[in-house]
C-alpha cells in the first residue's frame, strides 16, 4: 500500500505515526476546523439534495452510492486541500483525480487476492500498470496544490525591506491603503470588504494549510523538516479514508431505512420537531413550486451546526446501529512485532497476522443478545431514554479492539478513531438533508 498511502497515518508506525497522531488529534480538536467542516459538508449536502429533488421531479433513476462517493470526495478535498473539484453536480462530470483515486484503491485491494501482483508490478502490466498511472495523476494534483499553498502561506508571513511584517489580510491592506491615500474608510466599508472576501479567508482552515502552519512552528520540528512528500502522504490518507468510509456508511444507512420504513418515519419526525423548535418560522414546501424547496432547504441548513447535531439522538442511534451491522472497516489485520500471548492463552509469533472482524462481532449474540442480527436503533437508549455508547471493545466499528491493549502488536486503533469520528459527524449532517426535506419512497433494483 506504500505507493498510495506512503508514510501517512494509516500506513506508518513508530515515531512517524506518533507525530502524525499527535498533530491530527490537535487539529481535529480545533473548533475552527469543526466549524469549517460543518460549512463544507453542509454546502455539498445542499448540492446533493438539489440533485435528488430534480431527479424526483423528473422520475429519474439514480445511483445513491455513486452520488455519495462524489459528495464525500468533493467535501473531503475541500476540507483537506481547500479546493473544489466539482464532481458532484447535475451533469456528474468525470474528474481525473477522482478516477485516479478510484483506480488506485481498487488495485491496492485487488493485491490481497492476486498472488501474481508482484510479477505484474515488475513487468508493469495489467492492474499494476494502471496503478502507476493513477499514482502519477494523484501526485501531480497533490503536489501542485502543496506548492501553491506553501507559497500563499509564505507570502502571508513575508517582510518588507526594513524587516517589518507585511500584513496580507484584506482588512489590514485596505486600512493601510486608506491611510496612505489620506482618504476616509468607514467601518461599514470595511465590513463590506470582509464579507465579500469571506470565502477566501476560509481557505486557511483546510487540513493541508493547518498542517503546514502547525508543523512549521512546532518545537518538535525545529529544522522545519516537513517535506512535500510527507504533506502529500498526510492529505492523501485523509482523503482516501474519509471518502470511502463515509460514502459506504451513508449507502448502508439508506438501505436500512428502505427496509425499515418505521425507522425512517421516526427520523423524519425528529427532524421536523428539531426544525420547529429551532426556526422562527417554518416555510411550507409546495411540491408544485421548486423555489419553495430551495427556500426551506436553505432555512433548515442554517439551523445545523456541530453542536445542534447533538440534539438529534435518534438519528445518531440509527447511524450507530448501521455501523454496528455494517462497519466501514469490516475486518482489521494486525501484525505481531514480538512473540506474545493473547488474553485467552493463544500464542502469537513475531511476523504473524492477527485478524479480527468488526462485521462478525456486531452480530454476536454473546455481545448483543438474542436479536443481535436485528436492526434496532432503540438498543442504544438507556432506561432514562438517553442515547448511550457501548464499550469500544464491544462496539468495534471505530477499530478499538482488544488487540490495541497489547504493546507488541501493531496498535492502530487511534488512526481509525480519527477517521470514523469525523465520519459519524458528516453522516449525521448529510442525512439531515436527505430525511428532513425528502420523504423517500424506495424500490429495490434488480438483483446483480
Amino acid at each position: 500500500m506504500e505507493e498510495l498511502f506512503g508514510d501517512g497515518i494509516f500506513n506508518s508506525d513508530g515515531e512517524i505515526w506518533k507525530q502524525q497522531r499527535k498533530t491530527s488529534s490537535f487539529e481535529f480538536a480545533s473548533r475552527n476546523l469543526r466549524n469549517f467542516s460543518t460549512i463544507v459538508f453542509r454546502d455539498h449536502a445542499l448540492i446533493l439534495s438539489g440533485i435528488l429533488h430534480q431527479a424526483s421531479i423528473c422520475g429519474k433513476e439514480i445511483d445513491m452510492q455513486e452520488l455519495f462517493l462524489r459528495m464525500t470526495l468533493d467535501s473531503i478535498c475541500k476540507v483537506g486541500f481547500g479546493v473544489e473539484i466539482g464532481t458532484l453536480s447535475h451533469e456528474l462530470p468525470d474528474n481525473r483525480f477522482a478516477k485516479a483515486c478510484e483506480d488506485a484503491t481498487s488495485t491496492i485491494t485487488y493485491r490481497f487476492i492476486n498472488p501474481l501482483w508482484r510479477l505484474e508490478k515488475f513487468f508493469n502490466v495489467g492492474s499494476e500498470a494502471l496503478l502507476v498511472q493513477s499514482i502519477q495523476v494523484i501526485d501531480e494534483f497533490t503536489y501542485s496544490l502543496i506548492h501553491e499553498r506553501k507559497a500563499e502561506l509564505q507570502g502571508a508571513k513575508s517582510t518588507d525591506n526594513n524587516g517589518n511584517n507585511v500584513k496580507h489580510d484584506i482588512m489590514s491592506r485596505f486600512i493601510e491603503l486608506s491611510e496612505n491615500a489620506d482618504t476616509s474608510l468607514t467601518d461599514k466599508s470595511l465590513r463590506d470588504v470582509i464579507i465579500n472576501f469571506v470565502s477566501w479567508l476560509l481557505r486557511a482552515h483546510d487540513i493541508m494549510s493547518r498542517f503546514i502552519e502547525y508543523l512549521s512552528s512546532s518545537s518538535e520540528n525545529p529544522d522545519n523538516s516537513l517535506t512535500d512528500k510527507s504533506l502529500r502522504d498526510v492529505i492523501i490518507n485523509f482523503v482516501i479514508a474519509g471518502r470511502d468510509t463515509t460514502a459506504s456508511t451513508l449507502s448502508w444507512f439508506i438501505y436500512m431505512i428502505t427496509i425499515n420504513p418505521n425507522v425512517a418515519e421516526r427520523i423524519y419526525k425528529e427532524l421536523i420537531t428539531f426544525e420547529e423548535n429551532q426556526a422562527n418560522e417554518v416555510t411550507v414546501y409546495d411540491p408544485e413550486e421548486p423555489k419553495s424547496f430551495t427556500e426551506r432547504l436553505a432555512i433548515f441548513a442554517s439551523l445545523l451546526n456541530y453542536d445542534s447535531l447533538g440534539r438529534l439522538s435518534y438519528l445518531h442511534a440509527t447511524i450507530t446501529e448501521t455501523l454496528r451491522l455494517y462497519p466501514a472497516i469490516p475486518q482489521d489485520p494486525k501484525e505481531v512485532l514480538e512473540d506474545d500471548v493473547l488474553p485467552d492463552g493463544t500464542k502469537v509469533r513475531a511476523g504473524e497476522q492477527v485478524v479480527y472482524s468488526s462485521y462478525a462481532m456486531g452480530r454476536m449474540v454473546y455481545n448483543w443478545g438474542p436479536y443481535a442480527k436485528s436492526f434496532n436503533p432503540d438498543r442504544w437508549f438507556n432506561k432514562e431514554g438517553l442515547c448511550q455508547s457501548a464499550s469500544p471493545f464491544k462496539f468495534t466499528a471505530f477499530q478499538v479492539s482488544v488487540l490495541s491493549t497489547m504493546n507488541p502488536i501493531h496498535a492502530s486503533w487511534p488512526k481509525n478513531m480519527l477517521r470514523e469520528g469525523l465520519n459519524v459527524f458528516t453522516d449525521e449532517d448529510d442525512t439531515c438533508y436527505l430525511m428532513q426535506i425528502l420523504q423517500f419512497s424506495f424500490e429495490s433494483g434488480p438483483s446483480r
